[in-house]
């Protein structure tokens, strides 16, 4: 199976201008993005929580959690971030649902995110704005 990279911005919420561009693995299997706590540091971001994480080899860990910006493709977008090890950058799922995009997991490469926003309305009925 081919692995997929790409180079993404990532900059701090409070400051954007404090910004820079990493290569990151894209995880679709992985829930939230990750890049190393110095790096996340280096930019100001700073944690706000800490929560429970399986790896990918059945180990259970706690780390800390952020806010990062991310930007691909002209579209700047904020989601949750992990404050990881040295090394490991990986682009997760809600990154990239956020930034509107999936992995094909057959061609590994992105695609745009089908957008869909509906309102429900009584009796059940769906009405879609255009």
């Amino acid at each position: 199976m081919a692995i997929t990279f790409l180079k993404v911005r990532v900059s701090n919420p409070a400051r954007p201008k404090k910004a820079k561009t990493f290569e990151f693995l894209v995880d679709s299997g992985a829930v939230y993005s990750v890049l190393p706590e110095a790096a996340l540091k280096a930019l100001g971001i700073k944690p706000t929580s800490t929560e429970e994480f399986i790896l990918a080899n059945g180990e259970g860990i706690r780390a800390q959690v952020g806010n990062a910006l991310f930007e691909y493709g002209g579209k700047v977008r904020a989601a949750p971030v992990v404050f990881g090890s040295k090394g490991v950058f990986l682009l997760g799922a809600t990154t990239l649902e956020a930034l509107g995009m999936v992995l094909d997991p057959i061609r590994r490469q992105l695609k745009p995110l089908p957008m869909v926003l509906m309102e429900a309305r009584a009796a059940g009925r769906i009405k879609t704005r255009r």
